[in-house]
């Protein structure tokens, strides 16, 4: 389990997230949402310890950076790195030795092919590729449907499910409500800078209620 304590960041004077509680649990599948802005990235830097923050981020996993993959909205990729390359880093970080990168070439990627040449989605599907063969514990993956195809979408659902029967934990953001909808058990609705409470599932309508506004009547719009 993964369980955050009075977790806290501010950027100078501006506070970002303040007194942040919420657990994660191996086998199920957590949605963090809120409006943009709401401090949904920053959230995910802080578990991974790449931001400086006040408050306790405790693991019974392990360390946490040793046993998550992370998917962050726009991949960064070196020069000169092939696809096939890039999986060869990922791989050898987690010193797991891959022969055939081919049989898990899941989106059919050009592997032998610089990667900064790939497009939006194909970069985004070689980094979430090069998280899968890495056998983390712990799935962060910040807006995994952004920018990739109608095909690809589907089969990251699939990813996403296989993994909860794997008793992995899944942490990932999205702006597409009905991927959260379809794959999460608990939703954390990040607003004003903390958390109230993680919804289950019966009760995902009063966060989309949330984020769709109030008193919004489209047929009163003149567009």
């Amino acid at each position: 389990m993964i369980k955050t304590t009075s977790l806290t960041k501010s950027f100078g004077k501006n506070i970002v997230l303040e007194n942040i509680n919420i657990s994660f649990e191996p086998g199920k599948v957590y949605g963090i949402v809120g409006k943009n802005g709401a401090g949904k990235t920053t959230l995910f830097n802080c578990l991974l310890r790449l931001e400086n923050h006040s408050g306790s981020i405790e693991s019974t996993l392990g360390t946490i950076k040793n046993i998550t993959g992370y998917l962050p909205t726009d991949p960064y990729f070196l020069s000169h790195i092939t696809g096939k390359e890039y999986l060869k880093l990922m791989s050898n970080a987690r010193n797991i030795n891959i022969n055939n990168f081919k049989e898990r070439n899941i989106f059919n990627l050009p592997l032998n092919q610089y990667a900064e040449t790939y497009s939006t989605g194909m970069k985004k599907k070689l980094a979430l590729t090069g998280i899968l063969i890495q056998k983390n514990d712990v799935f962060i993956l910040d807006e995994p449907f952004n920018g990739v195809d109608i095909e690809s979408n589907i089969l990251i659902n699939q990813i996403i499910k296989r993994l909860k029967e794997l008793n992995k934990t899944i942490i990932l953001s999205s702006h597409i409500f009905s991927t959260l909808k379809d794959n999460c058990d608990i939703l954390y609705y990040l607003e004003n800078n903390s958390i109230a409470e993680g919804i289950k599932k019966d009760d995902f309508h009063i966060v989309e209620e949330r984020l769709q506004g109030k008193g919004l009547k489209l047929n009163e719009l003149d567009f």
